[in-house]
């Protein structure tokens, strides 16, 4: 695994050092999903016809993990309005 480091601008944009881009195909318009956690971000980089394929493997340890909290879709619900409401 290659380490870059990177900054993130007055925008919001975070730069991916050409390297990386390089090493992992990534173009100009490709899409990626982002998840966070913690001080954790993880970028996955999508391909349109396996998109459904790919969100459905990273979102499946997902709801494990929500359900072995015992965390409910009403949870969830609360939880979106709640940060809606902060920003």
């Amino acid at each position: 695994m290659q380490v870059e480091l990177t900054r993130i601008s007055e925008k919001g944009q975070v730069v991916i050092p050409s390297s990386l881009r390089k090493e992992m195909g990534i173009k100009k318009s490709d899409q990626f999903m982002i998840f966070g956690e913690g001080g954790t971000l993880i970028l996955k980089k999508i391909e349109t016809p396996a998109m459904k394929r790919t969100f459905d493997e990273i979102v499946k340890p997902l709801q494990k993990a929500a359900k072995k909290a015992g965390l409910t879709k009403e949870d969830l619900k609360i939880a979106i309005k709640e940060v809606r409401n902060v920003s």
